[in-house]
């Protein structure tokens, strides 16, 4: 933002809690391979895209009319879909995750009231904060940015939030975390009444044997977990987050909610996606293959990448990661740099898109043999 608009800006009466922030906003670059917001860079699969051609087709002779304002088939879809026993009552959708998670700080967040986060985690957080007058508690995490149920608990115990938000797998790290951390949280957080929102936005892309926090889910009234349809469904443009919970959350959130909040255009393409998700989860496999491709070449390479149970790799050893971010640019390939130290973070697409990436690096690494710290 220009200083001239920063000064007119400043001029309304803007809510003392938001000046001086900045948007969200990830680089939009137009260039060739784009491997830096995590999406689901594989081409939708055309059976897929025929399906939502036709149940939005079916849902446009409808548009004079609002849509379901419980959207109950897709409540039931999502069920079905998760399996732990979960029904249409347990299910929450919005516009995105990011909605979902702003919805859950406007019931349970506020003025007087505070979120629990453990930094570096998603960014948002802290931005969802802001807009619903949250305070904003950043955490921390161990040196090399686990978190142990030991230390969450005891921050849990320490602020008594009135909601911790637990990222797993993590972004930008893209490590899952241990089950244990979950329940520990959920416990130090008795005394305080917090709900402990897990954000499972890249579930999906975990590694084998990694436990989704939905098996938590019964008896544990205050416990959330939140997902997305834009990163294994491919539906990023579409704009579709939902929730799993106790019925009575569910209840909590229609408190909150805008009217008519899921277009039946969204509705629609949801419920036709679902339909097909054995297709989509087949790209999301061969993303899996191509993740692990990453991790197994930049160690190759002298670099250190994270364990990565999500669609992304975070990968540090670098001396100047930011000028490597414009190497690679400048080869037209845009990956992400979180301001991380030593650190850059790479989504996983397809595998013509990760050898460009892979053969970028590798070039910018034999010419500037003193760029690895180690």
């Amino acid at each position: 933002m220009s200083q001239d608009r920063l000064e007119k800006l400043n001029q309304l009466p803007l809510r003392e809690n938001l000046r001086g922030i900045s948007p969200y906003g990830a680089p939009q670059i137009n260039v060739p391979i784009q491997l830096n917001v995590n999406e689901n860079t594989h081409p939708m699969p055309q059976v897929v895209v025929e399906a939502i051609t036709e149940a939005v087709r079916e849902a446009a002779s409808g548009l004079n009319r609002y849509p379901d304002r419980e959207f109950v088939a897709l409540r039931q879809d999502l069920a079905r879909y998760l399996g732990h026993g979960l029904e249409e009552e347990n299910l929450w959708a919005a516009n995105g995750s990011n909605e979902v998670l702003q919805q859950i700080l406007q019931a349970f967040g506020g003025p007087g009231r505070s979120l629990l986060s453990f930094p570096p985690t998603y960014s948002m957080y802290p931005l969802l904060a802001s807009g619903t007058t949250t305070d904003y508690l950043a955490g921390y995490r161990d040196a090399d940015y686990s978190l142990s149920a030991e230390s969450a608990s005891q921050q849990v115990r320490e602020h008594a939030p009135s909601v911790v938000f637990l990222c797993s797998p993590n972004n930008p790290t893209g490590t899952a975390l241990d089950l244990d951390v979950v329940r520990a949280v959920y416990e130090a957080g008795e005394s305080s009444n917090t709900m402990v929102v897990v954000d499972e936005a890249y579930a999906e892309f975990a590694l084998e044997g990694t436990e989704s926090a939905l098996t938590l889910l019964p008896g544990r009234q205050r416990l959330i977990i939140t997902r997305t349809m834009s990163k294994a469904f491919a539906l990023a443009g579409a704009r579709l987050g939902y929730l799993a919970a106790a019925p009575e959350v569910v209840d909590a959130l229609r408190l909150v909610r805008l009217p008519y909040h899921l277009s039946a255009v969204t509705q629609a393409t949801a419920r036709a996606a679902l339909a097909h998700s054995g297709a989509l989860l087949e790209n999301v496999e061969d993303i899996k293959r191509q993740r692990d491709r990453i991790v197994v070449e930049l160690r190759a390479m002298g670099l250190v990448p994270a364990v990565s149970d999500s669609n992304f790799v975070t990968f540090g050893g670098l001396r100047q990661p930011h000028a490597v971010f414009e190497a690679l640019l400048e080869g037209g390939v845009i990956i992400r740099d979180n301001g991380l130290p030593g650190h850059l973070r790479v989504t996983a697409g397809t595998e013509a898109e990760n050898t460009a990436f892979l053969d970028g690096l590798r070039a910018y690494l034999a010419a500037h043999p003193d760029a690895l710290t180690a």
